[in-house]
Formats: C-alpha cells, sequence, structure tokens
C-alpha cells in the first residue's frame, strides 16, 4: 500500500511549457489527501525558489538534492553543507585560473557571480532569476548546493577543485554540485525515520539524472514520459510525459487512485 509520495518538480509536477501543474496533476494530488497519502516534494531547487507550485502544500521538502529537509514549511529535519574548504577552493579557481558562471545556495538565499546566455536561458525555463553578486561574499556562510553552468566535457576538471563534492545533472547546461553523500535517498530516507513510514510504501516521480537515486529507492519509481535515459532506466515504470497526464496516468495504473 502507497503511503506516502515524493515528486521532483520541474519537468515531473511542473510543465516546462506552461510553468504550471496540469489540471489532471491537481486532481489526482486531491484525491490523494482525500485517501491519507502523504505527499512529499524532492527536488534540486532551494526551499525559498519553489515558486512554481501555486497554492499546493506538502507535508514535507526534501530540497536541494537532499541536502535541507524539512516537515511541513519550516521545521528542518535535516541539513549536509559543502565543507568550507571546498568553497574557498572554488572561489580561488574562480579567480585565479578560469571563471565561469556559478550560484552559491545559502539557506535563504541564492546569489549568482555573473550572467550569460547560459544562464539566462536557464533562467527563462525554471523562471530562475538569483542576484549577482561576487562569490566571495559568502564569508563563511553554509553553502548546501552549487548550480554551476559548466558543460559535461568541462565536470572532471572542475570537480577536481572540490573533492568533497559530486555532480548531478539534469540539463546538459549546468549541474547541481552537492556535498558528497547527499541525494534525493537520503533525504527520503530522512524524511521516512521523521513520519515513520516504511520505505516499501512508498512511491517516486521524477524526470532527470538527480532524480535517479530516488527513483531506484523507493517501493515504486516512476519516470516521466519526458524523462531522460538514465531516469527511464532506473524507474519501474515509465509513464506520459507531464503534458500528457503523467502523474495522474501512472497513479491509475498502478491503482493508487
Amino acid at each position: 500500500m502507497v503511503k506516502a509520495i515524493f515528486f521532483d518538480i520541474d519537468g515531473t509536477l511542473v510543465s516546462f511549457k506552461t510553468h504550471r501543474l496540469p489540471e489532471s496533476t491537481v486532481w489526482a494530488l486531491d484525491r490523494l489527501r482525500e485517501k491519507g497519502v502523504r505527499l512529499f516534494i524532492a527536488s534540486g531547487r532551494q526551499y525559498q525558489s519553489i515558486n512554481n507550485l501555486g497554492t499546493q502544500t506538502f507535508d514535507g521538502y526534501v530540497t536541494l538534492n537532499g541536502g535541507y529537509c524539512l516537515a511541513g514549511k519550516s521545521e528542518v529535519i535535516y541539513r549536509h553543507s559543502i565543507p568550507p574548504e571546498d568553497i574557498a577552493a572554488l572561489i580561488r579557481y574562480q579567480e585565479e585560473v578560469e571563471p565561469f558562471p556559478c550560484a552559491l545556495v545559502e539557506e535563504e538565499e541564492t546569489y549568482l557571480n555573473y550572467a550569460n546566455e547560459t544562464t539566462e536561458t536557464i533562467g527563462r525555463m525554471l523562471n530562475f532569476d538569483p542576484p549577482v553578486r561576487p562569490l566571495s561574499e559568502n564569508r563563511g556562510k553554509d553553502v548546501f548546493q552549487l548550480i554551476a553552468y559548466f558543460g559535461e566535457g568541462e565536470e572532471r576538471r572542475i570537480m577536481s577543485v572540490l573533492p568533497h563534492c559530486e555532480a548531478t545533472r539534469w540539463n546538459p547546461l549546468f549541474a547541481d554540485v552537492i556535498p558528497a553523500g547527499s541525494s534525493k535517498a537520503v533525504g527520503i530516507d530522512k524524511m521516512l525515520a521523521y513520519f515513520g513510514i516504511p520505505l516499501a510504501d512508498t512511491m517516486a516521480f521524477g524526470d532527470g539524472g538527480n532524480d535517479v537515486s530516488m527513483l531506484r529507492h523507493v517501493g515504486i519509481g516512476v519516470a516521466m514520459g519526458n524523462a531522460g535515459d538514465e531516469a527511464r532506466r532506473a524507474a519501474d515504470y515509465v509513464t506520459t510525459s507531464v503534458d500528457e497526464d503523467g502523474i495522474l496516468n501512472a497513479l491509475r495504473h498502478f491503482g493508487v487512485i
């Protein structure tokens, strides 16, 4: 019996075309709540940047790819930040070797060192427009994620500067850089422990590379029809796309609603 469902946001709950939840998804979420199913977000976004869910509320939020988890909207139950020495090394690399667009995601703020065509393209796609400030303004604050705008061919070189981190990506233009050992699967475990829900009674929906760990981890992993190959391979089932009622169709396929 499915007692908890974890949803990625962009490309899963929310359409890249409309920047809204499809009506079928809103209807499905309402039916799940009526049945007593716990609903959770599992996103690469910072909680403060979740701006595309309308009036929908959830039982908890696994944010920053598992690095920062909240029960309800305010109770922090888990946090895992990037080691300060890696942030210092990144700032030195930017200043002395090769600058590239990079956003620091702190507990309450996100800021970008500089903007270019790539950051603007992603910003339009995600409705995401962080302020531009020097990375040196971090001044020792905890950083939970980097939004690093480098291509796959540059990943090995740049990640060598960040030995205590790993990169996960769902778009070829940028990577989410997170502390080693973070993942949506880890965040899910923290949330399930808090609510007392068995892992076997869970389901998750996702579409990107950063969803692979949770799709493999939960009881039933569902990849959207618009998902990349890696997410599809990790899933137990591939539904239709976010714009073709994918969430509702999968829930009906498994008899959840």
